[in-house]
């Protein structure tokens, strides 16, 4: 693990990652994720919550090219990047291997029930336990960790944006029963088709931004910048 610009950094590789947290959930242990970027790096500069969310995880994985790249500059523990939306696709296959159950937290009914669907489709032998939107109140958090709990799944996912899902995270972390938790960002959307993520080409030469920016501009033209 290195410290870089205040934020906890491990150097894992996919592979590594993956192995990590599967041999945690077999053991029982309960496990913080979370990547970290160039716009997420930055706004933990002005704000101590999602700073402290992120440095309480237990594994904090370096997705962003720009990160990367800067991260590499100052050490040589730093092999690679470990996308969130590709991490989120290698734990569904083994957790469809494994028998252990997965509930979905995040984004609009809609999208929710188009991704559960493709989810279901491409991991038939998956088991979705649970799921729910992401619109609602902070009233209504507790009722939603009960229902988590109550679904018996071993790994959350959560797709909001940030830092709403780092808090959450780490807001409710001691009362979750699931043995993985894992921010997801907008997952749900690229995998119910909504929107659709940078050919591969990009993402190597570190142009999946411009092209998320290219799809969403009012929304995502200040953070960006």
């Amino acid at each position: 693990m290195i410290k870089f610009f205040g934020s906890k950094m491990d150097t894992l590789t996919m592979k590594e990652t993956v192995k990590t947290i599967n041999d945690r959930i077999d053991q029982g242990t309960f496990t913080q994720h979370v990547v970290v970027n160039v716009a997420k790096i930055v706004n933990m500069q002005s704000d101590p919550i999602l700073r402290d969310s992120v440095n309480d995880s237990d594994i904090i994985n370096i997705d962003g090219m720009g990160l990367l790249w800067g991260a590499k500059l100052f050490s040589d523990q730093v092999k690679e990047r470990v996308s969130g939306i590709d991490l989120f696709y290698e734990l569904l296959r083994s957790s469809a291997s494994s028998g252990n159950g997965i509930f979905l937290l995040g984004a609009t009914q809609q999208v929710l029930n188009k991704a559960s669907y493709k989810i279901k489709k491409q991991y038939p032998s998956l088991k979705i336990n649970g799921s729910h939107h992401g619109y609602f109140s902070k009233d209504h958090e507790r009722v939603i960790i009960e229902k988590i709990n109550n679904s018996g799944a071993k790994l959350l996912f959560v797709a909001m944006s940030s830092p709403k899902k780092e808090n959450f995270i780490n807001r409710w972390k001691n009362k979750l029963n699931v043995n993985f938790v894992m921010g997801v960002g907008g997952t749900f959307d690229v995998v119910a088709g909504v929107t659709k993520r940078a050919p591969l080409w990009m993402q190597r030469y570190g142009l999946e931004w411009f092209y998320r920016l290219a799809q969403e501009p009012r929304r995502l033209w200040q953070r960006y910048l």
